[in-house]
């Protein structure tokens, strides 16, 4: 089964002394978690920079700075039983505003009025039950230290 579409979308590794800053979501079919850094899709028009500052702000109130395109990984996955594909820019950066690396959590606010916690993992916390994800963003994440 192939994906309906191709999602293009841009993600920030966004890091502190705690870690980095990921949501923890759920695969009921996998029976695992995953968990992915901030961020989201790339709107017609829009620069995946200038998508990646939007995403953050709009999920968490939080400005960026210090942003640096990492990499482009193309990912394709099965998420809930469904075949997905993306097209994901990574970023790295950080918050404006250096208390907000103090906040032990995040609510994390969707478009679609969905809330998710975002909070912060370490990089050797991440296992075959609690992956980070898109699959190549650990090596890439360890490269860039």
């Amino acid at each position: 089964m192939k994906p309906k579409r191709i999602r293009v979308i841009a993600i920030c590794a966004i890091r502190s002394e705690k870690g980095i800053l990921v949501f923890e979501g759920f695969d009921s079919v996998k029976g695992t978690f995953f968990y992915r850094p901030l961020g989201g899709g790339v709107e017609p028009g829009e620069t995946s920079e200038a998508a990646v500052i939007r995403e953050i702000l709009e999920e968490v109130g939080q400005e960026l700075t210090a942003l640096r395109l990492l990499d482009v990984i193309e990912n394709i996955f099965v998420l809930e039983g469904e075949p997905r594909h993306e097209i994901v820019f990574v970023y790295e950066g950080r918050f404006r505003d250096e208390l907000a690396n103090q906040c032990d959590e995040f609510i994390v606010h969707e478009d679609d009025g969905h809330k998710s916690r975002a909070t912060w993992r370490d990089l050797d916390s991440f296992d075959d039950q609690h992956r980070l994800v898109p699959g190549e963003l650990m090596g890439l994440l360890r490269q860039s230290v």
